[in-house]
Formats: structure tokens, sequence, C-alpha cells
């Protein structure tokens, strides 16, 4: 498994103004916005963008392992997130600050991801002209 420090910085990932940068910042339950925000990154690349996605706040939630599924029964994301690979959407970051702030290290989440700093994030957002949040 690849780890934190075997991935490329921010600075090390070639962006270019078209690259669509997606921030996803609500948990994977109890609203709609991480699963639409998934969506739109998929749909984007299936129609050739390149899309990258960051991670913060409770979206970090979206990226632990063993999910189950939420109140009331309302579906995971979890095969949305197995799919991210299978579109080439292999521009991955995740705010250090969020997964500090709760607690939680590279071991817990499915998938290998860039930790960013805020200087890092902010970085990231001005190399991003084209950025939706969610």
């Amino acid at each position: 498994m690849t780890t934190f420090s075997d991935m490329e910085t921010v600075s090390d990932v070639e962006t270019v103004p078209q690259d669509l940068l997606i921030v996803l910042r609500h948990p994977p339950h109890g609203s709609q916005w991480l699963r639409e925000g998934l969506d739109v990154a998929l749909v984007a690349a299936a129609f050739g963008q390149r899309v990258g996605l960051l991670f913060q706040g409770d979206g970090v939630y979206a990226l632990l392992k063993d999910q189950q599924a939420g109140a009331l029964g309302q579906k995971g994301t979890h095969p949305q997130m197995a799919m991210l690979e299978m579109y080439d959407i292999d521009m991955l970051w995740v705010s250090e600050t969020a997964l500090a702030e709760r607690e939680l290290s590279a071991d817990d989440l499915m998938l290998p991801m860039v930790p960013l700093n805020a200087e890092a994030v902010a970085e990231l957002f001005a190399r991003h002209p084209r950025t939706l949040i969610f």
C-alpha cells in the first residue's frame, strides 16, 4: 500500500487551468452533498476532464474503511470511491488539519491520499481556477 511519504505533494503535480478540482466537505451520510460531488467528478472524468479531489472537513469521513449504510439505509459512498481509479481520478488530497481534528491517520483511510497542510491547500486552490465545492 502506498503511504503518505510515497505520494506526491501539490507542487509535484502538474496542473493546468483546465483541470477541475472538486472539494468534498460534507460527511457521507446525512445529506447528498458528498455523493453529488463524487457523481460530478465521475461524470466529468467520463467526458475526458482531468479531475482532482480534495477532502476537507467532515468529507474525510468518506475515506474511512469499513463504512456501513447510513441512517434509514442511506447508501454509503464506497462504491463510488472504488470507481475513482477506473475513471483515472488519481489526484487525491486530504486536509491534514481535518484528519488531526478528527483524530484520524493514514491507516484509517481506504485510499492512498496526499496530505496537505493549510499552505498547500491554498496553493492547490490557486492552481485550480475551476473549483466546485460540495
